[in-house]
């Protein structure tokens, strides 16, 4: 029984962790690179999550770069478009300090 303990101690304690760090690497690293262009970005997503086949003919490039916005801040569950769009633009202000 103390060793069951033990494991699930240091699961627990690496997971927390790797959820910590997650959670600061979204923050402090991933989402300031959307500072520049973050309309543009948080218009894609919603062309993205919309548009049956989105960015057709146009460079493939600025919606990998917005489709990661989805993993970083993913979707709720029963979350209606616009209030994750919201949710999003109030997500990418906090990260870069300045509200759009």
């Amino acid at each position: 029984m103390h060793r069951i303990l033990i494991v699930f101690g240091l699961t627990t304690a690496v997971m927390l962790f790797i959820f910590n760090s997650a959670d600061w690497y979204a923050n402090k690293s991933a989402l300031p690179r959307y500072c520049e262009n973050s309309a543009q970005a948080v218009a894609i997503v919603e062309e993205i999550l919309t548009s049956p086949t989105p960015g057709e003919g146009e460079k493939r490039r600025p919606y990998i770069i917005a489709a990661k916005l989805i993993f970083l801040v993913p979707r709720e569950e029963d979350e209606t478009m616009p209030d994750y769009l919201v949710r999003l633009r109030s997500r990418i202000s906090q990260s870069c300090g300045v509200a759009f």
